[in-house]
């Protein structure tokens, strides 16, 4: 697989990862309703920053492996094309868990620097984050080009897709929230995102 067809698909699979209702966009969308859309950029700054920390220390683990342990790498390409196919199946089964819930409330403390901190605190907190950075990034690491060029790209497009799903969650306001609490809104994004998925992943495994 070449670096650019690589990329190419790293892109639409991390947007999959990222539109798909989680702890992130569920905060995005409920500021944006309660605070609005202008003060919940500052909530979207702290998230991104943990998000970006999250991507950064996953890049250069596995960059450290890859460097000392070129067969443990490959392993980790396989198990990250695994993950998704894993990931995939889960959202499959998942049949509408994901609805939010009428009980969510806004915050209490709307101060710049709290929403910031509620951004970072829930990036950093979530252990799936955590995980799929680590799983996913690996087979879009190419060995034979330097890593730092790859790292800011990577780490770009990460930051960039995300910024544009929570502006979408937190400009979405009630119709969006109307539409994921509906389970069989939810399922259905479950199943189109987790089809996608497995394919990546199979394509990552055996690529």
């Amino acid at each position: 697989m070449t670096a650019q067809s690589t990329l190419y698909l790293f892109i639409p699979t991390f947007f999959l990862v990222s539109i798909t209702p989680g702890m992130c966009m569920t905060l995005s969308m409920i500021l944006g309703m309660t605070i609005g859309v202008k003060k919940t950029f500052w909530m979207m700054w702290g998230e991104l920053f943990g998000v970006g920390l999250i991507s950064v220390a996953a890049v250069i683990g596995v960059a450290t492996i890859m460097l000392n342990s070129p067969a443990i790498f490959t392993a980790l390409k396989f198990i990250g094309g695994g993950y998704l196919i894993f990931l995939g199946i889960s959202m499959w089964r998942a049949k509408g868990k994901m609805a939010i819930t009428n009980d969510i409330k806004g915050p209490t403390d709307v101060r710049r620097k709290a929403l910031m901190l509620q951004g970072f605190i829930t990036a950093i907190a979530n252990p799936k984050g955590w995980a799929f950075m680590i799983s996913l990034l690996p087979p879009f690491i190419n060995q034979s080009l330097p890593l730092f060029p790859q790292l800011t790209l990577l780490v770009g497009i990460i930051l960039i897709t995300e910024f544009l799903c929570l502006t979408l969650y937190a400009s979405g306001g009630r119709s969006l929230r109307l539409l994921l609490t509906k389970e069989k809104n939810v399922r259905l994004l479950n199943r189109i995102s987790g089809s996608l998925m497995v394919g990546i992943g199979i394509w990552l495994a055996t690529g």
